[in-house]
């Protein structure tokens, strides 16, 4: 019987999502009784706790900061235990908006323009705004360098960017992009190939944290996406490119505004929500592979980093 340390909850903004995922995965693995699991959080007692259970792999379901950012898979890596999801530049890079962007830019994905603005560099609001009118044009999106889930996103016009952006001064470093319109789009990567694409419909602005995670938010989930075949392989096709650019393993999940028959990439997750209303199962039900089986295929891709 393999033992399967899973880790989850953890100080980020995404603890709760954390915790739902894992009871999510714990009640599949637990039908099929051929695991010993052991869920526990990446306290002061962590490493302590791991060394003691010895698992054969450790399923990490943390999302946020400390849980997909590179820190917990170097203390994985040092513990030399197999561990699920990318690995440590992997998710250091992906998690950065500001560098995953420049990757992209400079491999020819399309991806919304954008500037920077750092409150611990006392940015001048006033010039970030001639900034804005000059290069982006509001309206622009707001969203902290190293977050998830949509954590502190919002979409401004001019009148209110001054108040949203004072919402996000405990990130201090804010990217500012160009806001694009047009259709949601999101790509998931399996085991480096093509899984599958699902069209978004919020009923809120956008795919926002609400809209991920609240059943009362009633986004509407389409699929399969009517797409041309052309333009089906070509979102799937740069979902993968950006999943190796940024040498990611497992599962990723890539988000796209699809506008002007162009995709723009705004994001590539490497740690994607596994809950009820998670995109990366629902597109894998679509293609016929259970819950538990894209559970089980994530895990056999666990390993340490070379």
């Amino acid at each position: 019987m393999d033992k399967v340390l899973i880790l989850a909850g953890g100080y980020s903004n995404e603890r709760e999502i954390s915790l739902i995922t894992a009871k999510s995965v714990i009640n599949e693995l637990k039908k099929i009784k051929k695991y010993k699991l052991l869920l526990i959080e990446p306290d002061g007692n962590f490493v302590k706790k791991l060394r003691k259970f010895k698992p054969n792999l450790v399923l990490n379901l943390l999302h946020g900061r400390y849980g997909e950012d590179g820190y917990i898979q170097s203390i994985l890596e040092s513990e030399k235990v197999k561990y699920t999801h990318s690995g440590v530049l992997s998710s250091s890079l992906a998690i950065d908006k500001e560098i995953s962007k420049k990757i992209f830019k400079k491999n020819n994905i399309l991806t919304p323009p954008y500037i920077k603005f750092s409150f611990k560099n006392n940015s001048n609001i006033k010039n970030t705004i001639k900034k804005i009118d000059k290069n982006l044009k509001f309206p622009v999106v707001l969203k902290p360098i190293n977050e998830g889930s949509s954590v502190g996103v919002y979409i401004c016009n001019k009148k209110n960017f001054k108040n949203n952006l004072m919402k996000l001064v405990k990130f201090k470093d804010i990217l500012i992009e160009k806001y694009i319109p047009g259709r949601e789009i999101q790509a998931a990567i399996l085991s480096k190939k093509k899984l599958g694409i699902i069209e978004l419909k919020p009923k809120r602005k956008f795919y926002d944290y609400k809209a991920k995670y609240s059943a009362s938010a009633k986004t509407k989930h389409i699929i399969p996406v009517n797409l041309s075949s052309r333009n089906y392989n070509k979102v799937n096709t740069i979902a993968l490119k950006a999943h190796h650019l940024l040498k990611c393993r497992g599962v990723s999940r890539s988000d796209f505004r699809f506008y002007n028959n162009k995709f723009y990439l705004l994001e590539t997750n490497t740690q994607p929500g596994m809950t009820s209303l998670s995109l990366v199962p629902e597109i894998a039900r679509y293609k016929n592979i259970s819950f538990i089986q894209l559970i089980e295929e994530i895990m056999r891709d666990a390993s340490i980093d070379k």
